[in-house]
């Protein structure tokens, strides 16, 4: 064993000699240059390339170093030795990073490749206007030669983003509001921003499961049609209008579609809007990825149904119509001095400055679809219209489970045979079985027994007083919806008919 010890030890000293020889006889530069020939043999002959991902180019953030750090920040980086673990501001979760000098192995279309976190002191501090970093932070990606193409094309483009869904998902939704008299924030902004905490989502909503996937359907064929939108030349926008009694779910259903999508609120308040240009100006002022809300719009402001002109108003022009103060043509003023038109409000939803953003959303919210006027339900407007009715049995099985945490089998068979049948005549909302929920919510039989009682004892009194739809010849609630829909279609080709004479009397006019 000793003998051992000794010959490595005259080993390492004859290396040593021959490194001190070397040093000695040839100068840096052929060193160097030697060193360097030697490296470019070795890459010539290797089947692997490599690509340098710095922190800061030049003296800027470089965009693609924050993309992969957020992307190997997803479940694949879980699978690495050593992580590092960030929270960010404004962001409700926290994110896996590759702690120095550290690898992990991704897989993209059957390509694998290797990312490496380097990390090394920087040498020399040299003179900037912002100073450097002490560490020099960047990724090297090792790909097989044959695999460049499609990893410089497709690979990092999906990166880039992967990286933008984690951000968003990441940061906490914002719900805005639009400033008081249309005054600015100290950043110059028109909306006033608070954190979105509301927890509603589609798995808690009170609905019938098939309408609530349906529309959930809808949700993820417009998130993910970017292309379809593009092809078709439709602006990237999509309408829904929320309409039923009050307490059916409306705020909740819109809360539930903002957390399915990760978007963020505005909801704009037009009684403090003033003019057209000033609604203009906020709809620019907001972001792509957003839903844009109005509700009780029929309860906003003066913008009831436009109505045939008699006498002699019948040869008023269209533009008389719609640039009176309130839209209806009637010239008088709204209380707060509220001058948005109908057209205005029209354009808004679907002329050319709505498209000065992409992948928004619009959502109207009435109690009585019947007071608005036909073009706001038109298709490109409102594209979609979801009537939020009375609690049905699927509903009252989601609230129960909400509350109680109540399955269906947890309930007596009994009992729940008995909701079933008289949840439809007790005609009772989302809102008033969520309350006598909540007030008995310690002792669970007790609240599954006194909403029956309250069930039985409502829908008597609708019976008693033949209020239940449905009864002694009255339309179906489902016929209701469809007739108020069929009058307004009908009522909108009947104005567009009148739009198109009423124009043609304004051009007589102006060639006369």
């Amino acid at each position: 064993m000793k003998e051992y010890w000794t010959s490595l030890a005259s080993l390492l000293g004859v290396l040593a000699f021959c490194q001190s020889l070397i040093q000695s006889i040839f100068p840096p530069e052929l060193r160097f240059a030697f060193l360097k020939f030697f490296n470019r043999i070795f890459h010539l002959f290797s089947s692997y390339c490599y690509f340098d991902i710095t922190e800061i180019d030049g003296v800027n953030t470089n965009e693609l170093y924050n993309a992969v750090q957020l992307y190997l920040s997803s479940s694949v980086s879980i699978a690495g030795n050593r992580l590092s673990l960030t929270r960010a501001v404004n962001s409700s979760s926290i994110t896996f990073g590759l702690s120095n000098n550290d690898s992990i192995v991704d897989t993209f279309d059957n390509v694998t490749v290797l990312w490496e976190h380097v990390v090394t002191q920087r040498q020399t501090q040299t003179f900037a206007w912002r100073p450097l970093p002490e560490e020099k932070r960047g990724f090297t990606l090792r790909i097989k030669k044959r695999d460049k193409a499609l990893i410089l094309t497709s690979y990092l483009d999906y990166i880039m983003e992967r990286a933008s869904e984690i951000r968003r998902k990441n940061q906490d939704r914002l719900l805005y509001t639009n400033s008081r008299g249309g005054s600015l924030d100290s950043r110059g902004h028109p909306w006033e921003s608070v954190p979105f905490k509301h927890p509603s989502t589609f798995e808690t909503l009170a609905m019938d499961p098939i309408k609530k996937q349906k529309i959930m359907d809808d949700l993820k064929d417009f998130a993910e049609g970017q292309m379809f939108y593009q092809k078709t030349g439709r602006a990237w926008k999509r309408g829904y209008l929320l309409y039923g009694p009050p307490g059916t779910g409306k705020s909740s259903m819109i809360a539930a579609m903002a957390n399915h999508l990760g978007y963020d609120i505005y909801d704009l308040e037009l009684t403090e809007v003033h003019s057209n240009s000033e609604l203009r100006k906020l709809l620019m002022k907001t972001s792509s990825k957003s839903i844009i809300v109005i509700e009780d719009i029929d309860c906003s402001i003066n913008l009831t149904n436009r109505k045939k002109s008699s006498g002699s108003n019948a040869t008023r022009s269209y533009y008389d119509l719609e640039t009176r103060p309130g839209g209806t043509g009637s010239g008088e003023e709204s209380g707060n001095g509220n001058t948005i038109t109908l057209s205005g409000l029209l354009n808004f939803t679907d002329g050319l400055w709505s498209c000065c953003g992409s992948e928004r959303i619009f959502v109207f919210t009435t109690n009585h679809i019947e007071k608005l006027d036909p073009a706001l339900l038109r298709s490109g407007r409102m594209d979609m219209h979801i009537h939020m009715s009375y609690c049905d049995f699927p509903s009252l099985k989601i609230l129960l489970r909400n509350y109680l945490g109540y399955e269906e089998e947890d309930v007596e068979e009994d009992v729940l045979k008995e909701m079933e049948r008289v949840v439809e005549k007790a005609e009772m909302t989302p809102a008033d079985v969520s309350e006598a929920l909540i007030k008995n919510r310690r002792d669970k039989e007790r609240a599954v027994r006194e909403l029956l009682e309250d069930l039985k004892s409502r829908g008597e009194g609708n019976v008693k007083d033949g209020k239940l739809r449905g009864q002694s010849g009255n339309l179906t609630e489902l016929e209701i919806v469809e007739e108020e829909e069929k009058r307004a279609i009908d009522s909108q080709n009947e104005e567009d008919d009148s739009d198109e004479e009423e124009i043609e009397v304004e051009d007589n006019i102006c060639k006369d």
